[in-house]
């Protein structure tokens, strides 16, 4: 039996109101009186606090338990939506990793009218000019586990060559580590790059520089042991560069909370340069992280 013509009107009628329901939701909502001051980079003007991605993919740096909790929470509509909060409180950019979700994360944002400026860390076996070509970044940054290992085997001219191909993508060339040494001899050999990303937590010592700086001993999960005295050493490094760089880990990845939140975001901003910026992944499952961010950095800079 042929559907009636108002049976038809009212079908199509429900169709386009789940399409103007589904645009409403995804909307971007009005920006904040809470705004993350800017800084330049390259040709734009980005925030200063860059959002970060581990949390998005269960890179908790914590333990297994943590990370399946953060994959399982971290839907794409859920990235997505912290996306949109991150832009309303003038967070409008984001250092982008191409793994796992994340491609189709990005395109589910943008598809869905979501705009900011990628920064993005490129693992190994990434193609640094897919990358510029598909994504548009306004840098590249070698990302600092790379760095780490070629600087730990003696293979740091692997890397000088990744920053040349890079340089001849036309973008902004970066390298990442969690060494402070590693910036201090890029500067002195005075390679070709725009900016630096450095983790203040040396989390990539091998074990026997873990045993030397633990006085001998050993703690469970080396890779992420998170040293007290670490991070004035990477801002001493950040600060005697001319060249814009992003502290990491400025939260030792979730282990400093309460009033030390504030606190470390304040060692982090009088640390490093003006012309500097922090990379923040953040988790809102159990608060608002991404407006507590926003407002504890807006109120720091304000000061300063």
């Amino acid at each position: 039996m042929p559907i009636s013509n108002s049976r038809r009107g009212f079908l199509k009628a429900g169709t386009a109101l789940a399409a103007s329901l589904a645009r409403a939701q995804n909307a971007p909502a009005p920006a904040s009186e809470i705004q993350v001051p800017k800084m330049k980079f390259g040709n734009a003007e980005i925030s200063r606090m860059v959002l970060g991605v581990n949390p998005f993919y269960g890179f908790a740096h914590y333990n297994d338990t943590l990370a399946t909790v953060m994959k399982e929470w971290y839907t794409p509509e859920r990235v997505c939506d912290v996306m949109r909060r991150c832009t309303r409180y003038g967070v409008n950019a984001f250092n982008y990793v191409h793994l796992d979700r994340g491609p189709k994360d990005w395109a589910k944002f943008v598809d869905e009218g979501g705009k900011m400026h990628l920064i993005p860390q490129v693992t190994a076996g990434v193609d640094p000019a897919m990358l510029v070509k598909t994504f548009k970044p306004l840098g590249l940054q070698r990302q600092g586990e790379v760095v780490d290992k070629a600087w730990q085997t003696g293979e740091m001219d692997s890397v000088k060559e990744w920053c040349k191909q890079v340089r001849d993508l036309g973008v902004l060339v970066g390298v990442g580590t969690h060494k402070p040494e590693v910036i201090d001899f890029v500067e002195s050999a005075g390679w070709d790059v725009d900016f630096y990303a450095g983790c203040v937590y040396n989390r990539t010592r091998t074990s026997d520089e873990w045993k030397k700086a633990l006085g001998g001993e050993m703690m469970e999960m080396p890779s992420d042991i998170y040293m007290q005295s670490d991070p004035a050493r990477m801002y001493k490094a950040i600060r005697q560069t001319k060249k814009p760089c992003f502290a990491f880990k400025i939260l030792a990845a979730g282990r400093i909370s309460g009033r030390g939140i504030e606190r470390a975001f304040r060692t982090a901003f009088e640390s490093i340069k003006p012309i500097d910026g922090v990379y923040v992944g953040m988790f809102p499952r159990i608060k608002d992280e991404v407006r507590e961010n926003a407002q504890i950095v807006q109120r720091i800079l304000a000061r300063s």
